[in-house]
């Protein structure tokens, strides 16, 4: 399945979702409405003695009316608070449940190696490293992935996982976690946690009634033991929360239990090989723990965990059988093949210290697409979200090939600050000066002194480096106050601007940085699409093919030749499109056309990628600007897009 069928699929679980908490809502407020207007009938009946039930609601309509409207506005509210609280990204739901934040910059081994693997895998799938957590006081084998968005996405792990698992294993297990940050099943995740919340809270009010019932005289005497009314009420609050928990839960386990599968396979896609997550699905087997979920409450995120969290069963699972899992992975696993599985905290220790002082001393070398080679260049549409096991190798030789300053410095919250300015200054060196005497004003002498160290480096290294620093310095960017965020956000638009123009390099790099920051920034905002109608995507749509031809190829003719390619891919009504190039007006054409374009449904963006895939590999060459043209559109329309590698 490629990513936009998988965004497609998460897509219709969402509104079967949205479907089936409207079903219920509707169910549990007639449920309650029934249930309050009886008691009050009976209750009034009993005191009065002339009221029959029609004559009671005719002259009472309201009550029913408002207990049911109160009842919807309690539910749909109690959701939208949990969803609301949550909306700060996945480190929330991360240090909820008892995580940690493992710091950019840490030293002790086993989370180095931790960290080290997400960042391979965030490189090689071509989205921002996310926030990494270890949950200290599980013991078991389990991991989980949360957030709205691949940018505000936070990576959790147990401590078991962390101190039992080989790397390769612990390389599966990032990989599948990985899979639903991809696929789209972070956000629809995060729904399914507002949905059960709305629902929980009904019934916790229901116990709360219960247990007032008993110490209230409002309705009766202080003689009675209680209040009949308000109990019945409270009984029948906590009975249909109890019911609607009851059928969420089956709900939630259908829908955890056909991702799961999903996210499996994708994890052997990226690695290439089933034996890191079959092993350590083993592991879970044969470990007295297992995966359970001892210290935090495993009910809200269950759905999300890489292993079982509890120990309920058939219809409340959340995850496959672990036999049918490895099975799947492994056909000759039998049960009785379960590894006895003890802790060696010490030798992972060591193996992992290895690790960490290890790297930083050799070249990439598989080759990224760069100017000037020649590349066959693979469906773009077919790349996106979808990372094989090349791209996870780049990403570790790459990781290990940065020199060991700039590394530091994309870990560190204070100088990644200062990488990122350094990172968009011109690389042409043409306005570099004004630039340097703009960081000067700004931030002093000390700091653009640093920014110029940077700028230095950067410029004796590769171009395969820039993004994938960036991608890694995020992490710690986004602990830095809003304000400095928001600061740095102005500060690179001055640079940009400081000559009065913008380049395309300065243009994507920009677009690249807010697609990502932004969202940092505020996840449950998110980027908005511009309401468009459909001639608008069309000629959004053509003229970033036109800009993407105009800078990729040497000749007008070669030019009109890689255009015609890209249209070729669009259908019928691309055709009257006539190829026109300005570079004048290529910045708000990009501007305007990819605000447009956040609009398009999955189909139109993988139409829209296939077009610019034929565009790119017209002349069989992929040039820096190319590249990084369509990795800005990939990044802007929430498509991440892996390294793009020279096949020799």
């Amino acid at each position: 399945m490629n990513f936009f069928a998988a965004q497609d699929q998460a897509r219709k679980v969402s509104r079967r979702l949205v479907a089936a908490y409207i079903v219920a809502t509707i169910l549990i407020v007639a449920g309650v409405t029934a249930i309050v207007s009886f008691a009050l009938f009976s209750f009034t009946r009993a005191g009065y003695g002339t009221y029959t039930a029609a004559g009671f609601f005719t002259q009472n309509w309201a009550i029913p009316v408002g207990v049911a409207l109160l009842t919807t506005a309690f539910i749909l509210g109690a959701s939208m608070y949990k969803k609301a609280a949550l909306s700060s990204g996945g480190g929330t739901v991360a240090r909820q449940v008892g995580g940690s934040l493992v710091p950019a910059n840490v030293q002790d081994p086993l989370r180095r190696r931790l960290r080290n693997v997400v960042e391979e895998m965030a490189i090689a799938s071509g989205v921002p490293v996310p926030e990494i957590y270890v949950l200290e006081e599980e013991g078991g084998i389990n991991a989980f992935a949360a957030g709205f968005t691949p940018s505000d996405a936070a990576v959790a792990v147990t401590r078991g996982a962390l101190e039992l698992l080989e790397r390769d294993e612990l390389q599966g297990v990032i990989a599948h976690e990985f899979s639903h940050i991809l696929n789209g099943d972070m956000r629809l995740n995060i729904r399914l946690m507002g949905v059960l919340f709305g629902i929980m809270a009904l019934g916790l009010i229901g116990r709360l009634i219960i247990r007032g019932g008993y110490h209230t005289s409002v309705l009766t005497s202080r003689r009675d033991r209680g209040a009949p009314v308000v109990v019945i009420i409270g009984l029948g609050l906590a009975v249909l929360g109890g019911i609607g928990m009851f059928f969420a839960r089956i709900i939630k386990a259908g829908v955890s239990r056909q991702r799961e599968y999903l996210a499996d396979a994708s994890a052997v896609q990226f690695t290439r090989q089933s034996d890191g997550i079959a092993s350590a699905l083993k592991k879970i087997g044969g470990y007295g723990q297992g995966s359970l979920i001892k210290e935090a409450d495993p009910e809200e995120v269950s759905h999300m965990l890489f292993g079982a969290g509890s120990k309920l069963s058939g219809i409340f699972a959340t995850h496959p059988p672990l036999v049918d899992r490895i099975q799947a992975l492994d056909p000759s696993f039998k049960e009785s093949d379960f590894p006895s599985v003890e802790r060696r905290k010490h030798r992972q220790k060591a193996n992992a210290a290895h690790e960490a002082t290890a790297g930083f001393a050799g070249d990439v070398t598989t080759a990224f697409a760069s100017g000037g080679q020649r590349v066959i260049v693979e469906s773009i549409a077919e790349s996106v979200g979808q990372p094989e096991n090349e791209h996870v190798e780049y990403a570790q030789q790459l990781r290990r090939s940065i020199p060991q300053s700039l590394y530091d410095a994309a870990h560190s919250p204070e100088f990644a600050y200062l990488l990122t300015i350094a990172l968009v200054l011109d690389r042409s060196g043409q306005v570099i000066e004004r630039q340097f005497g703009l960081v000067r004003d700004q931030l002093g002498a000390d700091r653009a002194m640093l920014v110029r160290r940077y700028y230095d480096e950067l410029a004796a290294t590769g171009a395969e480096f820039r993004l994938p620093l960036l991608e890694i310095a995020f992490p710690a960017l986004k602990h830095r106050p809003t304000q400095e965020l928001s600061y740095l956000v102005s500060l690179t638009t001055r640079m940009i601007e400081v000559d009065g123009e913008v380049d395309l390099y300065e243009y994507c790099f920009y677009r690249i940085l807010m697609s990502s920051l932004g969202e940092a920034v505020d996840p449950s905002g998110g980027r908005r699409a511009v309401r468009a109608r459909r001639s608008d995507l069309r000629s959004s749509t053509v003229g970033l093919l036109g800009v993407l031809a105009d800078y990729g190829h040497d000749d007008e003719a070669k030019k009109r030749a890689a255009y015609d390619a890209g249209i070729s891919m669009l259908g019928e009504w691309a055709k009257k499109f006539e190829y026109s190039a300005d570079r004048s007006y290529t910045v708000s054409v990009l501007n305007r056309g990819l605000d447009v374009l956040l609009g398009l449904n999955s189909r139109g963006k993988e139409s829209l990628l296939r077009a610019i895939s034929a565009t790119a590999a017209y002349d069989g060459r992929l040039s820096v600007t190319e590249a990084e043209l369509i990795r800005a559109v990939c990044a802007t329309l929430d498509c991440p897009l892996p390294p793009i590698l020279v096949h020799k």
